[in-house]
């Protein structure tokens, strides 16, 4: 789960990809969108691995 930060003082608190300020929703947003995990990485957040991606997915379903 370190990949994953909480930090008050980024986005009011969300969720984000840790080392960056890339929110949790942000990821889900797009892969709602119907974007792959390829496309969100190459034409939005260079700076994410696949791996974030995954991690991002399992944080929403852990929180149902």
């Amino acid at each position: 789960m370190d990949r994953i930060s909480v930090a008050p003082h980024i986005h009011f608190g969300k969720p984000c990809i840790a080392g960056t300020r890339i929110t949790v929703q942000s990821v889900l947003e797009l892969l709602n969108e119907g974007l792959s995990f390829e496309v969100i990485i190459q034409d939005y957040y260079p700076d994410l691995q696949v791996e974030d991606i995954r991690i991002a997915l399992g944080q929403m379903t852990k929180d149902k």
